[in-house]
């Protein structure tokens, strides 16, 4: 059964008003990696009748009041790409697919779609119930925070929005707070994980540096956003308040990550994995192949480079669900009419962090001055690659399962930094869960652009790339490695990437042809320094390249033309 999208949909449950209304820039994928499927599922389990309104019309009325108004709130989402990542490409041209869109014509998504879907329920519903924002889109411009797209720093999305609450994070706790809260009339301004507006700065409260001089001085900038980083773990976060015009934006403290029960609970909700019938005629819908037959296994990293934004929404700790949801999974999966037999992928952000973590993280929370894997893995974490290779080994049992795939990123790095497990892991991964060709994201090769990124030193990957050909080699197979590129990043000039190439050529045997420019989204370290033109971690300043011929002139250094494309098999043997 998916979610209703329509009033006869409702009828046919016997419902005839809906608690809540869940507003999104996708399609309605009913999946478990769909962050506005996995919501309304999760509040259809907590007792709520939920409806989704999926990528609404905004030239019209039609789709946004279908379902009427919802009894306790409205939630609305961009989707599960900020919007403006998924229509604009580094470079600030119009994108013509997407993925999440039937048919992959890019013509349902707005710009902004939150600040869109926002209004557009206020123009039909006045004075309406609460509207709650969430997703990626409003969790990382929950603050102040500088946007590419207009080159300016903008105030909190709540505020623009004009909306009511922001949950951040991945939300299911929050959002059942939220609405049981809501339906017994109380106020929900305490709940953890919870952004709302006020006139009076509620008591033990650390407060920002204001949206007008964070707007108008890079220093405050930089101190707003320090001091916003340090406040993302759920045991040592405190409840940040900063002025955005005559009110004050509130962030609580983070909720704390669902339990490993709690998260096989979720994950084992009775998803459809599919795409919504209505919207089949306009097309297929192409992120619906790489996660129909997927598994998460856990959420979080504590890789935290610096240009991702997976700290400050899944977090920097890592909770993984039990092996035995994930089997029941598998089971279930394979029981499915269109399942073939391969399992696209078994995973989370960084596949080879499953199942173990840093106690002293676990008890305490996240270091301050220290990270768990950058410049050099952190001997607290106790790395152990051990309950992944029993995982995999198990999932290949499962009756009907012919292939299962570890197509998450893997940090290389981590191998060989597992003394006990690193090389059993990956000789099982060579063996039986690369399909031709390992993705692995070095990212840079020139030591200052790598400490820009917060990334591993070349010595690693080489090391690394001999491991594995010297282990593919043994086992009579022909895989190669793939390299993920990010060109004009902070500290990046034009001579890195021809240094980079040069690097490429010599000691890989090969031309990476995977190169994105990069992007500053908001939220992130990287983009901290787009915009300061400083490197925050060593004090000092550092080359940013912000033109567009520019940035395009570092890609084509790799590319040749640009565009990129190719899979970037070794021209010799690597090594020679």
């Amino acid at each position: 059964m998916f979610l209703p999208t329509t009033r006869k949909e409702c009828r046919t449950l016997g419902w005839d008003r809906l608690d809540i209304v869940l507003v999104t820039g996708d399609a309605y994928i009913d999946s478990p990696f769909i962050g506005v499927a996995v919501i309304g599922r999760v509040l259809l389990d907590a007792g709520f009748r939920v409806g989704i309104i999926a990528q609404p019309d905004t030239d019209s009325g039609a789709d946004i009041t279908r379902l009427g108004e919802p009894l306790l709130f409205w939630g609305v989402s961009g989707g599960c790409i900020d919007s403006m990542v998924a229509n604009r490409t580094a470079s600030g041209r119009r994108r013509l697919r997407d993925d999440y869109t039937p048919g992959g014509r890019n013509d349902r998504r707005p710009d902004r779609a939150v600040l869109v879907y926002t209004n557009l329920i206020r123009s039909h519903f006045k004075q309406t119930r609460p509207i709650v924002l969430g997703g990626i889109e409003a969790s990382l411009r929950r603050i102040s925070h500088y946007d590419f797209w207009s080159d300016r720093v903008r105030r909190s999305i709540l505020a623009d929005a004009k909306a009511d609450f922001l949950l951040y994070g991945m939300a299911e706790r929050s959002v059942v707070e939220l609405a049981r809260c809501l339906r017994r009339g109380d106020d929900p301004r305490t709940i953890r994980g919870l952004c709302y507006l006020a006139r009076d700065l509620p008591p033990e409260t650390t407060i920002l540096p204001d949206h007008a001089e964070a707007a108008g001085d890079h220093r405050a900038f930089a101190r707003m956003f320090t001091e916003f980083y340090r406040n993302q773990d759920h045991r040592t976060g405190r409840r940040l308040a900063q002025r955005q015009d005559s009110r004050y934006l509130v962030q609580n403290p983070p909720q704390p990550p669902l339990s490993t029960g709690e998260l096989d609970h979720v994950h084992e909700l009775p998803f459809e994995r599919d795409l919504h019938p209505g919207h089949r005629a306009r097309g297929e819908v192409r992120a619906l192949e790489t996660i129909r037959f997927a598994i998460a296994t856990h959420r979080g990293c504590y890789g935290e480079c610096n240009f991702c934004a997976i700290a400050v929404h899944q977090g920097r700790t890592v909770h993984w669900r039990s092996q035995e949801s994930i089997l029941r999974e598998a089971r279930a999966m394979a029981a499915h009419p269109r399942f073939k037999g391969t399992i696209a992928d078994v995973g989370g952000p960084t596949a080879n962090m499953y199942g173990f973590e840093c106690r002293k993280k676990l008890e305490q929370g996240s270091c301050s001055a220290k990270r768990c894997l950058y410049p050099a893995a952190c001997p607290s974490l106790a790395i152990d690659h051990l309950p992944q290779l029993e995982l995999l080994r198990k999932l290949r049992q499962v009756k009907g399962v012919k292939k299962v795939v570890v197509a998450s990123g893997i940090r290389y790095d981590m191998i060989l930094a597992d003394r006990k497990n690193g090389l059993a892991y990956l000789r099982e991964v060579i063996r039986h869960h690369v399909s031709g060709q390992m993705k692995i994201a070095p990212e840079h090769c020139v030591q200052h652009v790598l400490a820009c990124m917060g990334k591993p030193g070349p010595e690693s990957l080489l090391a690394f790339r001999d491991l594995f050909y010297r282990l593919t080699a043994r086992e009579g197979l022909r895989q190669f490695l793939t390299y993920y590129i990010i060109a004009a990043h902070p500290g990046c000039t034009l001579g890195d990437m021809r240094e980079l190439k040069r690097f490429a050529r010599r000691r890989l045997g090969t031309l990476p042809r995977q190169v994105q420019i990069f992007t500053p989204t908001p939220t992130t370290w990287s983009t901290l320094m787009y915009l300061t033109g400083r490197n925050p971690f060593a004090d000092r300043p550092c080359f940013v390249e912000k033109t567009v011929r520019g940035r395009e002139a570092q890609k084509a250094v790799l590319t040749g033309d640009g565009r990129g494309g190719g899979a970037g098999r070794p021209r010799r043997r690597p090594g020679r």
